[in-house]
């Protein structure tokens, strides 16, 4: 279920925008993404776990609060995490 710490250094490493940039809006939302995925598969399988699905709406919602913000802020830089991660508008 939970990213391990190689995969999280990984999208820390191609998300970040300077040298130990580990908080930035696009490490977080690459960060959520990879765990929202993991948790869809989960949610396929296990269709009543009802305290995963509240999780995971929390998650959703947190990540769009974050997009919502990059793409005031950047509006280029909001399309190209869409792009990269595979996220719908």
């Amino acid at each position: 279920m939970a990213i391990t710490q190689e995969r999280k250094a990984e999208l820390i490493k191609e998300y970040q925008r300077s040298a130990g940039d580990s908080g930035c809006p696009d490490v977080q939302i690459a960060l959520l993404t990879t765990r929202i995925n993991n948790l869809t598969v989960h949610m396929r399988t296990h269709e009543k776990d009802y305290s995963t699905r509240r999780g995971l709406l929390a998650m959703v919602s947190r990540r769009r609060t974050l997009l919502d913000y990059v793409r005031k802020h950047d509006p280029d830089r909001y399309l190209d995490l869409l792009e990269k991660l595979g996220i719908r508008k």
